[in-house]
């Protein structure tokens, strides 16, 4: 390649740092334009990427039209996001509020154990005495740490607040995706056309990898977990559980992070034998348990292949996507955080296998 004779010369490389200058500002500037509709833009295509088989299967069905495809698959998305979805985020804010609510004027309390529970067959007495001595020791040391946690419940509230915000991303999120179903191709062939030029060896292997792994999380891990969480917050109401939203909030990042909605079940059960009768325990019982092993039964069912992410990057996903991006970085966090791990993980196991990087 042939260089200008005039490019290393003081006027050549004054003239080349201003325009390097110039692209810069108008890089970083057009960043500070997009960056409040990043995450809503993320979202979208995620969900694009998600739902893209569903769309085909169903552009199918309907003779190959896909404008009619992609708008009923985003009026069924919006009924899931209008309905229980919102019912569900309602009753969540509603229990923050709450929470928040006791822990700023230091009223938070726990519940002493009920005498009926010494009536119980084999371990009721121990169950008494254990839970009375749990409530005691907690309740001296909520007394003490309350003024400590009084900070909390600004933050609580924030988050809160920000529930109407991300409920209206997530409509605006669905619209769009709406519009990018029926231009898949194009725009895997953007994206393909611009990894040619950055990795041309492994931007096939990059594209399928990112697609694979977008709908894994998005379908085995945040799918799976919303629907945990939506069945748990219907059977907790139905319960007349307090909090109900708040504990569904709850089942939902457990499942996320692959911790399981026992922890939430097990003492909501103890709660529903003491409070309910025998025939409606029972059934709310069973119905519990069969939504703590949905993720055993589902996730086999719509992940194509094994996620081999660890739980930590999905945790740090999840953790570092709330506090950048508010409730839709709860969802996106951990799927964009596997996508680069894996990504980078595929990079570095190529770069090991080739010729030249062996020894010897």
């Amino acid at each position: 390649m042939k260089f200008p004779r005039d490019l290393f010369s003081a006027e050549g490389i004054v003239q080349l740092l201003i325009r390097l200058a110039l692209l810069a500002l108008l890089i970083v500037w057009t960043f500070i334009i997009i960056r409040p509709f990043v995450p809503i833009l993320t979202w979208s295509a995620v969900l694009a990427v998600a739902f893209y088989p569903a769309f085909g299967w169903l552009a199918k069905r309907l003779g190959g039209r896909p404008r009619i495809a992609a708008a009923i698959l985003t009026l069924i998305t919006l009924g899931i996001v209008l309905g229980p979805a919102a019912w569900l985020g309602l009753s969540a804010v509603e229990g923050v509020r709450d929470l928040a609510g006791q822990i700023g004027s230091g009223d938070l309390a726990l519940q002493a154990a009920p005498e009926q529970i010494k009536s119980w067959p084999l371990i009721g007495p121990q169950l008494f005495d254990l839970w009375n001595l749990a409530y005691t020791n907690i309740r001296a040391v909520l007394r003490e740490v309350a003024p400590y946690l009084k900070p909390l419940a600004g933050v609580m509230l924030s988050f809160a607040g920000s529930a109407g915000v991300g409920t209206l991303q997530f409509l605006v999120s669905v619209f769009i995706a709406g519009i990018l179903f029926p231009y898949g191709p194009q725009l895997v062939a953007a994206v393909r056309g611009f990894l040619s030029r950055i990795v041309p060896e492994q931007s096939e292997h990059f594209i399928g990898l990112a697609g694979a792994t977008i709908r894994a999380v998005s379908q085995g891990v945040i799918g799976v977990a919303i629907i945990q969480a939506l069945l748990a917050g219907i059977g907790l109401k139905l319960a007349g559980v307090p909090s109900a939203g708040l504990l569904a909030i709850v089942v939902l990042l457990l499942s996320i992070v692959q911790i399981g909605a026992a922890i939430v079940f097990i003492p909501v059960l103890v709660w529903i034998w003491m409070d309910k009768d025998v025939p409606t325990a029972l059934l709310l019982t069973v119905f519990f348990g069969v939504v703590g092993l949905l993720d055993n039964i589902l996730k086999p069912l719509v992940m194509g292949r094994g996620l081999t992410t660890p739980t930590l990057v999905i945790l740090l996903g999840v953790i570092g996507g709330t506090l950048a991006h508010g409730i839709i970085g709860l969802f996106i966090g951990p799927i964009i955080l596997s996508v680069a791990w894996e990504l980078a993980a595929a990079w570095i196991g190529r770069d090991q296998d080739a010729p030249g990087s062996r020894p010897g």
